[in-house]
């Protein structure tokens, strides 16, 4: 079970640079930047695909997307901190309890 969670934060992780960490190389030229992406993003579609094989075993489709998506947020605000250096705001700390919220009612056993 934390199998999934681990392999699905690595693959935000990669993810998240894929789709901006090319955002601070603006003069580059778009197809390179494209096809450096791919490459990173080849290595998240390596570890989704095996969190949602092994995390099937445990959560609905459902609960794996909800999952996902909350990790995709919480990489992706690291990552901006970290790499834009963009600070965190309370409007959203708001948005993420929404979010836990989320999936509280994804989560719970009616």
């Amino acid at each position: 079970m934390w199998q999934t969670v681990l392999l699905l934060g690595a693959a935000n992780l990669f993810m998240t640079i894929a789709w901006y960490w090319h955002l601070k190389f603006k003069s580059s030229a778009l197809w390179l930047v494209i096809f450096i992406s791919w490459g990173i993003a080849f290595i998240e579609y390596c570890l989704q695909v095996p969190a949602n094989r092994i995390g099937s075993n445990y959560f609905s489709v459902t609960q794996l997307k909800v999952m996902q998506e909350v990790i995709t947020l919480v990489v992706f605000s690291g990552f901006s901190a970290w790499y834009f250096k963009e600070s965190f705001k309370w409007n959203h700390l708001i948005g993420f309890c929404c979010l836990v919220a989320a999936v509280f009612f994804v989560f719970k056993k009616w």
